[in-house]
């Protein structure tokens, strides 16, 4: 038998050729037919089912009669196709990934080699080590079962490329790899029963077969058609990359096209090519990239083109204009595929490792909670299974339960910790027994455990948190539960036991590298790789990315493998990948009748060159006195708004009037009534923050606790030494609050060198005939200005630091600060402060004195700041509360009207727009 070889020139009749070749040699002798027409007698092999499609297209316009067709069909297809030949099983590509490491993280001196700090960082080293040696045994593994001798040679020959001194510095990365992939090379081994398949169908070779490719065949490529060739018939199309076939001023723009660089140089033709389909798009940033690329889509749209491809040679431009063109209504089918791990669903995943790692800290926590694929209840599970992990939240109370949560937890400044926050959720029942059963799951994910463990563990807990009917329903979360489940499949024979953290670096990296391919809804505009192009016509092209950066794309070199050593070894160097990379580009021009390519020509302020390849056409055309590629700048749509001067913010809203009142609201309404209204009426008060660094509020709080309970001490008994009394009160208080914050030690210094001092004034206020009454006193008081009913009343709300009382009966209102005596009076002085007028209202009886009493030290020492005519002070607040709640009522206006104090940190400016009004 024979075997030949057609070349078929570059262009959107590609297929139409083929098709015409392959009638050309089918109806000679060489070819046997059954009969007219019937071509099921011969086999074609194609890269992918699309091609298939394409060819037998091209077919059906070169017969232009009935026909049966040849037998089309990728080499994968038809290797599913064979029964097996051994019952020997494959390795899984995770298995074999685990399996590595897990030998790996024995060897201390890896770590020290690849500066590997903890074991996971050995996962990607595994990844990459199993990469090389894949690519080692595309390359070698024919001749390694020819002669493994020369093949062990050739290796080392390979090596003594790298100069002397870098071959001592990676011999020791060199004898790695070569264990590594001669360990691979086991009965196992996927690659090594693919290409044993191959052969036993070459050897068994019944039918002719063409095989049609873009790429010449690569050494398992040609060891299985060298085999077949001498059975049947072989006739193999492949592209024609010979100079003489290449137009201007391709040739000699880009004469590395060639395997012969030197075929290149030569003079144009007059037979040179037309370059007007071919537009330049410079873009000024990447969302105007962006814009422009949706715009030129939209327009072919419109022009009735039916077949558009975008080549994402910048994913982050080519994501963008996906956005936008969904925004359209026009959806792109991807055949890139994005990440796994950048979906939602793998999202929830990461939220819930996030959740085990930390134990449950709380925005981690937060931020599973809120995921949509986390329900609040279990709906369709047994009555018994629901109990059994107490889901007793129902799905549509899932949003208040987790605002409550979310709340409680920030009043609390709870930062994490399951105990710390079922403490804190004491008060609710309903989320507590909810949070308690994610505790109870995330015990679970303790111990060393199998990769096959690890993924029964996983599955059930979807399953027991409800997650797993709410992800099986997403398409990305069906892939996910998909992997987990072919995890436990896959690696049931591996007995090496991993940690946690070892789990979950090796799900991260498995879904890092698996792909996420939508469901093609609109089949008009296609979004594909430059080698996903290949052999394949559309009505236009869009690249994004014709910058230098990206076009062509840069490959990293892997461990010590340089050019010199891949070339030795037959492996893809970094030219042939360039090289390749430029024949792909340079089909893609020939191919289809309008392309434009599009880059940023400023990136941060920096100029930004377009591709060299670009560059170099543009030079060629300029040589032979052609005119350069022409410039595409398609006019965006516009949409032309009404300007509106904003007036300032007056809102009445009669409806809204608050029922309660407390000192901070009413203080709030007199600094700007606007902010009392969004942030008491509307009620968009932001959330507390959570911290792990103390504040002075929680300073204050702190004192608050302490001195209570040293007054109540005190009215029990009388200690001898009141000041080590206040001591031990505070070291017992201060070591809890040291325990989950260990920030707070200032705080505690601060305060010790105060008590003293708090004691010798406390002291001097008995001897002044003032006796401690009650502390953190919680009071209401309901103000009444008619008789209207709860139209014309407000209730009053706080807590009160402390009252006391003199030997005459009367009453006196002490409100604690963490200020110094001196800004106390200051600030009564300023007259501006209504805080010790509110509380004297809040107490509800006479009160004859009110004071701030300082907790910090002023000159070595602390005292009270006194409110002067301090009745008189508390009636006129009641007479202004009473004014303004009706006021409020009567839907007077409330502006926003704050001085730029009070402004400067308002949390409702965004809503006020200050500074944006007139």
């Amino acid at each position: 038998m024979r075997s030949s070889t057609e070349l078929i020139a570059a262009s959107g009749n590609f297929w139409q050729q083929a098709a015409h070749r392959f009638v050309l040699d089918v109806v000679s002798p060489v070819w046997p037919l059954t009969s007219a027409n019937d071509y099921s007698a011969v086999r074609v092999v194609v890269p992918t089912f699309e091609h298939a499609q394409l060819f037998l297209k091209a077919l059906a316009q070169e017969l232009q009669i009935n026909f049966i067709p040849p037998r089309i069909q990728t080499m994968f297809a038809w290797v599913e196709m064979l029964p097996p030949q051994t019952h020997k099983r494959v390795s899984a590509p995770s298995e074999r990934l685990m399996s590595l490491y897990a030998g790996l993280r024995q060897h201390a001196w890896l770590k020290k080699l690849f500066t590997a700090r903890r074991n996971t960082d050995l996962l990607p080293l595994a990844q990459t080590l199993l990469s090389l040696s894949d690519e080692l045994t595309q390359a070698l593994l024919a001749s390694v079962l020819d002669d493994r001798e020369q093949t062990t040679q050739r290796w080392h020959t390979a090596l003594a490329q790298l100069p002397q001194p870098t071959q001592k510095i990676l011999s020791e990365e060199a004898q790695l790899v070569w264990t590594i992939w001669q360990s691979q090379l086991d009965e196992h081994d996927a690659i090594g029963q693919t290409h044993q398949q191959w052969l036993r169908i070459a050897q068994q070779a019944q039918e002719p077969l063409v095989w049609i490719s873009p790429t010449a065949p690569n050494a398992l490529e040609q060891a299985f058609l060298d085999v077949y060739s001498k059975k049947k018939k072989l006739l193999m199309i492949l592209l024609d990359w010979r100079a003489k076939s290449i137009t201007q001023p391709y040739a000699s723009a880009w004469p590395n096209l060639f395997e012969d660089v030197n075929s290149g140089q030569q003079q144009f033709t007059l037979d040179q090519a037309d370059v007007s389909h071919i537009r330049l798009c410079e873009a000024s940033s990447l969302e105007d990239e962006a814009q422009q690329g949706a715009q030129t889509i939209i327009d072919w749209l419109q022009a009735g083109r039916q077949s558009i491809a975008v080549i994402a040679q910048d994913r982050v431009v080519a994501r963008r204009i996906r956005a936008l063109l969904e925004r359209a209504q026009v959806f792109v089918a991807d055949e890139t595929g994005w990440k796994l791990s950048t979906t939602r669903a793998a999202a929830a995943i990461a939220a819930w490792f996030e959740v085990v790692a930390t134990r449950a800290d709380t925005m981690a926590l937060l931020d599973l909670l809120k995921s949509p694929y986390l329900p609040g209840g279990l709906p369709g599970v047994s009555a018994k299974d629901a109990a059994r992990i107490d889901a007793v939240i129902d799905m549509n109370a899932k949003a208040d339960a987790v605002m409550h949560i979310e709340l409680a937890l920030r009043r609390a400044n709870v930062l994490g910790g399951w105990e710390a926050i079922l403490s804190t959720l004491d008060s609710k029942p309903d989320e507590r027994k909810w949070i308690a059963a994610l505790a109870r799951q995330a015990a679970g994910f303790s111990g060393r455990k199998s990769i096959s463990d690890w993924s029964r563990a996983s599955i059930q807990m979807l399953y027991e948190s409800g997650m797993h009917p709410q992800l099986q329903a997403d398409s990305a979360g069906s892939q996910i539960i998909q992997l987990l489940q072919a995890l436990t499949e896959d690696c049931q024979q591996m007995e090496a036991t991993f940690s946690f953290s070892e789990w979950r670096a090796f799900i991260n990296l498995q879904l890092e590298n698996a792909p996420y391919i939508t469901a093609r809804i609109d089949k008009r505009v296609f979004m594909l790789p430059l080698n996903g192009a290949r052999l394949r016509r559309f009505d236009a092209v869009l690249l994004v990315g014709a910058d230098a950066a990206h076009l062509p794309s840069q490959a990293q070199e892997v461990l010590f493998f340089t050019n010199a050593v891949r070339r030795e070894c037959g492996l893809t160097t970094r030219e042939q990948r360039q090289q390749q990379q430029l024949r792909d580009f340079t089909e893609l021009l020939l191919s289809n009748p309008e392309v434009v390519l599009s880059w940023q020509g400023q990136q941060q302020g920096e100029h930004n060159p377009v591709s060299p390849w670009l560059a170099q056409l543009n030079l060629a055309l300029e040589r032979n006195g052609s005119e350069a590629l022409l410039k595409h700048h398609p006019m965006l749509s516009t949409v032309n708004l009404q300007s509106e001067t904003l007036q300032q913010p007056r809102p009445a809203a009669a409806i809204l009037a608050p029922t309660t009142l407390s000192s901070s609201g009413y203080s709030s309404l007199l600094a700007c009534p606007y902010q009392f209204f969004a942030r008491r009426m509307l009620r968009l008060d932001a959330l507390d923050e959570l911290s792990d660094m103390p504040e002075k509020r929680d300073y204050g709080d702190w004192l608050h606790a302490i001195l209570k309970t040293y007054h109540d001490q005190l009215s029990a008994h009388q200690p001898e030494d009141r000041v080590q009394l206040l001591r031990d009160i505070s070291t017992q208080r201060f070591d809890d609050i040291l325990k989950r914050s260990p920030a707070a030690l200032g705080y505690s210094v601060r305060w010790n060198k105060v008590i003293p001092e708090y004691v010798a004034w406390a002291n001097q206020r008995e001897a002044d005939g003032w006796q401690f009454e009650i502390g953190e006193d919680w009071r209401e008081r309901t103000l009444i200005w008619s008789d209207q009913g709860e139209d014309a009343s407000i209730v009053l709300r706080g807590r009160i630091d402390r009252i006391d009382k003199n030997q005459y009966g009367e009453y006196a209102v002490l409100d604690y600060k963490t200020k110094t005596q001196t800004a106390l009076i200051k600030r009564l002085k300023e007259g501006e402060d209504q805080q010790l007028p509110f509380y004297g209202l809040l107490a509800n009886q006479t009160i004859a004195a009110a004071s701030y009493v300082a907790l910090e030290l002023d000159k070595g020492k602390i005292g009270a700041a006194a409110a002067d005519n301090f009745s008189d002070w508390t009636n006129v607040l009641e007479v202004d509360i009473k004014s303004n709640m009706q006021a409020i009522r009567d839907n007077t206006p409330l502006p926003a009207q704050g001085t730029e104090l009070v402004c400067q940190y308002c949390e409702m400016r965004g809503l006020c727009r200050k500074g944006a009004w007139s």
